[in-house]
């Protein structure tokens, strides 16, 4: 399904991945605990972003699909 508001909401997931590996990486080569706690609150906060934004993804694509069908039916 090409719909411009899904494509964007699958931009930001692509660019809240690339984040999440680049704190993965940070947080693997960091020794100081303050750091590791930071960077694990930086990952939980993306986390729930991530979460919030597959949500948003399944309602519109539900929406989309009935729009579909009551196209169809008509």
């Amino acid at each position: 399904m090409d719909d411009p508001y899904l494509n964007e909401l699958r931009g930001e997931f692509n660019g809240y991945s690339y984040q999440l590996k680049k704190l993965n990486k940070a947080l693997v080569k960091t020794n100081s605990t303050e750091e590791q706690l930071e960077i694990i609150e930086q990952i939980d906060a993306l986390a729930d972003k991530m979460e919030k934004n597959q949500k948003q993804s399944v309602k519109v694509t539900h929406s989309r699909l009935k729009q579909r069908k009551k196209k169809s039916k008509i």
